[in-house]
């Protein structure tokens, strides 16, 4: 009999860390699905059926389709902007060295994720749906402008960088990220390979060039 005990107590542990995983898994069914086929043609038993699991358990978690699209959103790139946002406030480098940062790690994080199609969905199915758009807006792309904002502003105040537009200077760094992931998940299957720059070295560019053009005389 204690042969067979560790067993069963196993068995119960076994099954709690798969509940737990659960969400984790949906999330990520989901968002595969979503870039994959786009908002309107994924349907929820799809996204259940990935991830292993019935309708009724991923309706548990997210009680609509759209409330596990905004949760998508929410895990993989309104989590990364908040995280960026709170290391601004401890960095203790030079304002240049966090726009090169904020830039290389927006791809790493993002940009060369499969998470960066979302940007592509929301640009294709924004008129269809408008409020999924105004929360994409409101859960990404404010708060990442609101961070360009803040470490420009940051060099500005340290009188590392020249004193510039705020909000034209986050459109203007922001805008080259947007078109490399919106290329990357449109053109880019259908082109040559080697058409488009090796995306970090073309960013390193990027950084390089916003860094010159802001920098005091």
């Amino acid at each position: 009999m204690d042969a067979v005990t560790p067993l069963t107590a196993a068995a119960p542990a076994k099954r709690a860390r798969r509940k737990q995983a659960r969400p984790g898994e949906l999330l990520e069914a989901a968002l595969a699905l979503f870039v994959e086929k786009g908002y309107a043609a994924t349907r929820v038993e799809e996204v259940a059926a990935r991830a292993g699991v019935s309708k009724g358990t991923l309706f548990l978690y997210f009680p609509s389709k759209e409330e596990l699209f905004k949760a998508v959103v929410r895990e993989n790139a309104g989590r990364h902007v908040a995280d960026a946002m709170r290391e601004v406030a401890g960095y203790t480098g030079t304002s240049a060295e966090l726009l090169r940062e904020f830039i290389q790690r927006w791809w790493t994080q993002y940009g060369g994720t499969p998470a960066a199609g979302l940007t592509k969905l929301i640009m294709s199915e924004a008129a269809n749906f408008p409020d999924l758009a105004q929360y994409y807006q409101d859960e990404v792309v404010q708060p990442s402008h609101a961070l360009v904002r803040r470490i420009v502003q940051r060099g500005i105040e340290r009188r590392e960088l020249r004193d510039v537009d705020l909000n034209l200077a986050a459109h203007l760094i922001v805008a080259p990220l947007v078109q490399l992931v919106t290329w990357r998940f449109s053109m880019a299957p259908c082109c040559p390979a080697g058409l488009l720059p090796e995306p970090l070295a073309l960013l390193a560019m990027h950084a390089d060039m916003v860094v010159r053009g802001l920098r005091r005389e």
